[in-house]
């Protein structure tokens, strides 16, 4: 992924980029088959404008991942049960708000990568945060992956 400028054009770009993507997307109900040209196309911008936010396709959905892990993990800690318990709540609820993204990340070749990505960020944080290295956890985020796939 491209290093992307903060000025507002730059926004504005990788947001029209964004949304075609997902408009693609809903219309084909798949991502593999999606090229640049298409979402150029699409979009109503130049292929130099994508290319210089992006170096192709599968970086539109990794900055999905990262805004998803992004907001997931926003450095909250978690000292019990009941904190874990409100966190597992906030992360189900995000999901369901962005379930048209997510499930585009389900349906890219690179899935299990995220969600190799997304298993290391929640093992690392509750082990962390509940002082805590055990199989009980590597259970309970394998448990997780599973309810996010199937929901």
């Amino acid at each position: 992924m491209k290093l992307k400028g903060i000025n507002a054009s730059s926004k504005k770009t990788t947001d029209i980029i964004k949304k075609t993507l997902l408009e693609l997307i809903e219309e084909k109900k798949e991502f593999e088959g999606i090229t640049v040209t298409e979402l150029v196309k699409k979009a109503n911008i130049t292929r130099g404008a994508f290319y210089s936010h992006y170096d192709n396709i599968y970086d539109v959905a990794r900055e999905f991942e990262e805004e998803i892990i992004k907001k997931v993990f926003n450095d909250q800690k978690i000292n019990n049960i009941e904190e874990l318990n409100n966190y597992i709540d906030q992360v189900f609820q995000y999901l369901e708000d962005k379930k048209e993204i997510y499930s585009i990340l389900l349906t890219t070749s690179e899935s299990m990568l995220f969600l190799n990505r997304l298993s290391a960020k929640i093992y690392n944080s509750l082990s962390h945060d509940l002082n805590n290295k055990d199989l009980n956890i590597l259970f309970f985020i394998a448990g997780t992956n599973n309810l996010i796939i199937k929901y």
